[in-house]
């Protein structure tokens, strides 16, 4: 790919970053290796791969905001200005030439103000939309994405998928010559994913240059233009999308396509019958969130070492009822039954927004040790969920803005199996991996519950994930939660 053609929007050539020295690792250690590609006005670049690969570092020194541990080596430039990853040169460039949509809406979106507020403001002073355009660009960037009921509530009133759509509207608002979408589709259902598609794609007419990061290959698909597949940080394979997922070269992206979950075996193991007593049960449970009802009626019991799967659309009530049987909510009727004499604690979730779950100044391996010391619990098995779930120890040294979101998915798993639960929400557990970790994530969280006769309700938007991974199955329409399948 040349890097010199004069309409060039975005230029990265032989990028790399490193880890600064510290106490313990005072060498140092490279992340991200001889990165080199080009972006023009309208062009569409998708950048896939394993979780950790070090797609959104780059994306980050693109933007001029990896943390204060790392630094960047090589070229960048952004409509020929070279800013070679420094926040100084970049950040007067945010909004008017380059728009970054992160990965974590919850940390990106206000929670004081309305989301229908937010879109506009994005549009008033990134775009310089007068107020009235500003909210009539909201209203139809919202209603693209099936969010024109939502824009008067606020962040704590709707589903991380939800959130996640309001993030890409306001990214959307701007007339930025370069889009970052980082993750733009994980925790989002078919339909929800081919609405961010269209708006994505649709800015492209208009000369937006857009950097896509996922490990959804089915988006790499729709969008369309390049894709590089990036594997411990280096470029491994790129070109047109339709040749390189079609007929793939290199070994690890033929590995890729093939762990997507429409092929995975079944990883959880089959029911031997009755579960006897419930670990947990949801007794006829209604939630409402103002005059809409979410949940009507709801029960479920959930017996030990079953696993649960709820599957529908975003914003159906997949969270809220998970969030019920944990009692992080509370519901205006009917009631949660949990087995006697077992602490709070050992019922436990793991976070669709991972990131919100960790404290943000305080390293991981603080975090868990602070943790265990508190339940009085052994460190010794750290080692072994490190090992299952493929985590370096030099990981638990950084902060949580310092890993990746697949890593601080997996470190949450890590966390919750320490504090041995007899019960795991497991909110989109994966959404941020890509199939193959994905798979081998899903795969050692299912052997563990069949190891401790922990019991599991597991919330995805796929199908083939739930199916793979549960023994029953379960949708969320029009708020009543109604059997899919039984496997």
């Amino acid at each position: 790919m040349s890097i010199h053609t004069i309409d060039t929007v975005l230029r990265v050539q032989d990028l790399g970053i490193q880890l600064r020295p510290n106490p313990t690792q005072p060498e140092g250690r490279t992340l991200l290796q001889g990165c080199s590609f080009a972006l023009h006005a309208g062009e569409r670049l998708t950048l896939v791969g394993e979780s950790g690969a070090g797609k959104s570092l780059l994306a980050q020194a693109i933007m001029g905001t990896l943390p204060d541990a790392m630094r960047a080596t090589g070229r960048v430039q952004i409509v020929g200005t070279d800013t070679d990853g420094q926040r100084r040169q970049t950040q007067p460039l945010w909004g008017k030439h380059i728009v970054m949509l992160p990965q974590e809406p919850w940390s990106a979106l206000n929670p004081v103000m309305r989301l229908r507020t937010q879109v506009a403001e994005a549009g008033r002073y990134a775009a310089g939309h007068g107020w009235s355009t500003a909210f009539l660009k909201a209203d139809q960037h919202l209603a693209a994405l099936g969010l024109a009921h939502a824009g008067r509530q606020w962040l704590h009133q709707v589903s991380g998928g939800m959130a996640q759509r309001v993030g890409i509207a306001c990214a959307s608002q701007s007339d930025a010559r370069v889009l970052i979408a980082d993750e733009p589709t994980k925790g989002l259902d078919a339909d929800a994913c081919e609405q961010v598609a269209q708006l994505l794609a649709s800015a492209q007419q208009l000369g937006q240059a857009l950097l896509t990061i996922t490990h959804d290959l089915d988006l790499a698909q729709r969008l369309g233009g390049r894709v590089a597949v990036m594997r411990q940080g280096r470029i491994v394979e790129a070109g047109e999308v339709a040749s390189v997922l079609n007929t793939p070269q290199h070994t690890y992206t033929k590995e890729l396509i093939a762990a997507q979950p429409r092929h995975w075996p079944k990883l959880a193991p089959a029911r031997t019958g009755t579960t006897g007593e419930a670990v947990i049960a949801a007794r006829d449970v209604n939630v409402s969130f103002g005059e809409r009802a979410i949940l009507r009626g709801a029960s479920l019991p959930i017996g030990e070492g079953e696993s649960v799967a709820v599957v529908g659309p975003s914003g159906c009530g997949k969270t809220t009822l998970g969030n019920v049987l944990v009692g992080a909510l509370k519901p205006h009727q009917g009631g949660v039954q949990r087995r006697a004499g077992v602490p709070g604690w050992r019922f436990q979730k793991l976070y669709q927004d991972p990131v919100a779950s960790f404290a943000p100044q305080q390293t991981i391996r603080r975090g868990i040790h602070d943790l265990l010391r508190l339940h009085q619990l052994d460190a010794t098995p750290i080692a072994h969920w490190q090992q299952r779930l493929r985590l370096t120890d030099e990981l638990l040294d950084r902060r949580p803005s310092e890993v990746s979101g697949g890593e601080l998915q997996r470190l949450a798993i890590l966390r919750a199996m320490l504090l041995r639960p007899v019960f795991v929400f497991a909110d989109e557990p994966t959404s941020r991996l890509d199939a193959l970790t994905q798979r081998d994530t899903m795969a050692a969280l299912c052997e563990a519950m069949a190891e401790s006769g922990c019991a599991m309700l597991l919330v995805s938007h796929d199908p083939h994930l739930a199916q793979s991974s549960t023994q029953r199955q379960w949708q969320i329409r029009e708020g009543r939660l109604m059997a899919d399948t039984v496997s």
